[in-house]
């Protein structure tokens, strides 16, 4: 099992959004992180409706109230907690989680060495 370190808790505004671009090797679209206070939930970026990014400029994140995050592209509203669709043509919908945990105010998740590592 190999730990990569996402970002620092101080990286993200509390209620707000941070695209995560240099870990596409993780995901393909990339990952976005969205906080509140002291939680933080990361998500692929990729809205369930087209399979769009949920940012239309790269790295610059819709956010609502400090707890949606909202698709720049279809306008599709987003619980931070849990990814859940509240509003708009994906509602019902759900954002792909990503497991992530905190090593002091690290946010970093756990990664399983590809064959040949």
């Amino acid at each position: 099992m190999t730990t990569i370190t996402l970002c620092q808790l101080d990286d993200i505004a509390d209620g707000g959004a941070l695209g995560l671009p240099q870990h596409r090797q993780l995901h393909p679209a990339g990952l976005v992180a969205v906080r509140q206070g002291e939680q933080v939930w990361v998500y692929v970026n990729r809205c369930p409706h087209f399979s769009v990014p949920l940012d239309f400029n790269p790295q610059r994140f819709c956010t609502y109230r400090g707890n949606v995050l909202m698709c720049a592209h279809h306008s599709a509203l987003f619980r931070f907690a849990d990814g859940h669709c509240i509003d708009g043509p994906c509602k019902g919908a759900q954002l792909e989680a990503v497991p992530v945990r905190w090593v002091d105010r690290r946010l970093v998740m756990d990664i399983e060495p590809t064959v040949g590592q």
